[in-house]
């Protein structure tokens, strides 16, 4: 679902037992001077990773993730063009305290606030940390920025970093949370289930975080999931052009609008007609019409249909067409490798 996760190198989704739980406040627990210390840490983080500062950055963090720098570092080079001129909110504070825990417990829970948030973490050595949420907002593609923090001495230092949108195709994730339950009612599942993993990209600022609203979205996503979508394993889709073998299916929005991004294997004779253009379009355009045929809710949900034809790691000719272009099969933009 066009997911875009830059992980830290401390937090991770709890998936074992034991835990081991440590205690947690929020920001409205905090003493004042404790908040403005902890978001003043954040913004010096998030004002560097703005600028592009990654020696900054790596000489305000940890020493056991600064020795391994390289993934921060280029998630910060990729961000930091979207965040240059934003304007930074800091969203949610939470300080957290491990310092009592014994080494090497595999896992740690903080329960934080009422509703409770938990933040679950693996591999925590003891000592103090902090999550601090910032939003980035007033460009053309808003973000949210988390930051692992750890106290090393008497300051603050940068453990981990993660960075999501906020909004995909000018959407935030509660409209399409709101949309993929109006696709459920009317049993639109492809639909549904899609924009339903589209919220919990857009409104989960980690993978380490849990809330009852997150919950709460995550079981309705998998009420809807469809048996015949490709999640990992191949699915076989009838067309005119034969069965369809499509691996994955994800969401795209090089061309603009929100679309439906579809790769599929093709067999012998499938991939022969596609060395002949107008024979590979007419596949590509039996594939996008099989697909609205079998979910007609796709016409509404997204701007137009990109298909792939892929041979191990090559695509062997792809076709975006957007939905009113679909039947006619008039326009479109062919790749061809």
């Amino acid at each position: 679902m066009s997911l875009r996760c830059s992980l830290g190198l401390v937090a991770s989704l709890l998936i074992s037992l034991p835990v081991y739980a440590a205690s947690c406040m929020t920001q409205a627990q905090m003493t004042p001077s404790e908040r403005n210390d902890l978001a003043a840490a954040a913004r010096i983080l998030l004002n560097q990773v703005q600028n592009g500062d990654v020696n900054g950055l790596r000489a305000g963090t940890l020493p056991a993730v600064a020795s391994d720098f390289s993934g921060i570092a280029s998630s910060v080079e990729q961000i930091h063009p979207l965040i240059q001129r934003a304007t930074v909110t800091v969203d949610d504070l939470y300080d957290l305290d491990a310092s009592t825990d014994q080494p090497n417990q595999p896992n740690t829970q903080f329960f934080c606030g009422s509703p409770t948030v938990v933040l679950s973490f693996s591999g925590l050595p003891p000592g103090k940390y902090a999550l601090a949420i910032l939003h980035a907002t007033g460009v053309q593609q808003p973000q949210q920025i988390s930051f692992i923090l750890a106290h090393n001495g008497s300051q603050w230092q940068l453990a981990g970093f993660f960075a999501k949108p906020m909004v995909e195709d000018g959407h935030d994730g509660l409209w399409y949370w709101v949309s993929a339950r109006r696709f459920k009612q009317e049993n639109g599942r492809w639909a549904a289930w899609i924009y339903f993993r589209m919220a919990t990209n857009l409104l989960e600022p980690l993978d380490s975080l849990s809330s009852p609203n997150l919950q709460k979205l995550l079981r309705e996503t998998e009420e809807v999931k469809p048996a015949d979508f490709p999640s990992g394993t191949p699915v076989t889709m009838y067309s005119t052009s034969g069965p369809i073998q499509m691996t994955a299916i994800d969401t795209s929005t090089a061309f603009g609008g929100l679309d439906l991004d579809v790769h599929y294997t093709p067999d012998a004779v499938q991939a022969a007609q596609l060395s002949n253009p107008p024979a590979a379009r007419q596949q590509m355009l039996d594939i996008m019409n099989a697909l609205l045929q079998a979910h007609p809710e796709l016409h509404q949900a997204f701007h137009g249909i990109w298909v792939h034809a892929d041979h191990g790691n090559n695509t062997l000719f792809a076709l975006e067409l957007p939905m009113d272009q679909i039947a006619s099969g008039v326009g479109g933009a062919p790749v061809t490798r």
